[in-house]
């Protein structure tokens, strides 16, 4: 199988190609340039491998929660290639794709959501497959709650803003990156998890994206 997955989220743009098990990747922090990166990007990983993009058979992407303009262009780039050749997409969570990037079996995502508040999950690695033992939520930070048991390792930059949230180690420098959405979006697109292009929609959790002004007066 030939697949690409998008990642752009957070302030980092990144894109890979799976081939036949084997990953093609590039990334950039992007500020608020994903617009202009993620498709020049393909382009070059395209030319690099020597794959005509008609020829790719999926396509996956970043789903959230994260940056609402972020998620858009993930999503919007990917119903976009799909359509024209009628691939089936995969929507893979950003928390989920931390916990994937980290190497660790019990991962507590956590990015920061603005308006002081934080996208959160407890993840656990069972079986091969990642398990929400705290469901994805946007949350206060003094609010979260922890997972039971020990062995939780923090991941995301939630834990750079708002530090530790009552856990022994956190690596707020792990991002959800095209890598792991690819590894993930794999098994699922090999077992027919794959969805049409018109059904592929962001999760933003949240659905505010700032306060009203009596809102910011009150805090």
């Amino acid at each position: 199988m030939r697949f690409v997955a998008f990642e752009t989220s957070t302030e980092w743009c990144s894109v890979a190609l799976w081939i036949d098990g084997e990953i093609m990747a590039l990334e950039e922090r992007a500020g608020h340039r994903h617009g202009e990166l993620v498709l020049p990007m393909l382009d070059r990983l395209a030319a690099a491998a020597g794959i005509p993009i008609a020829h790719l058979d999926a396509v996956a992407f970043g789903a959230g929660p994260g940056s609402f303009t972020g998620l858009r262009i993930a999503c919007g780039v990917a119903q976009g290639l799909a359509f024209a050749r009628g691939l089936p997409v995969c929507g893979v969570s950003s928390l989920e794709a931390i916990a994937e990037e980290s190497g660790a079996a019990r991962v507590v995502a956590c990015l920061d959501a603005r308006m002081h508040e934080v996208y959160y999950s407890a993840i656990e690695r069972t079986g091969g497959r990642w398990q929400e033992r705290i469901p994805a939520q946007c949350i206060a930070p003094a609010a979260v709650p922890l997972p039971p048991g020990e062995g939780w390792v923090g991941c995301g930059n939630g834990f750079a803003a708002y530090g530790s949230l009552g856990l022994a180690r956190v690596v707020p420098d792990i991002h959800p990156s095209a890598v792991a959405v690819a590894r993930l979006a794999a098994p699922r697109f090999a077992a027919g998890e794959g969805v049409d292009a018109a059904l592929a929609a962001p999760v933003y959790v949240r659905d505010k994206v700032a306060f009203t002004v009596g809102e910011r007066n009150s805090r």
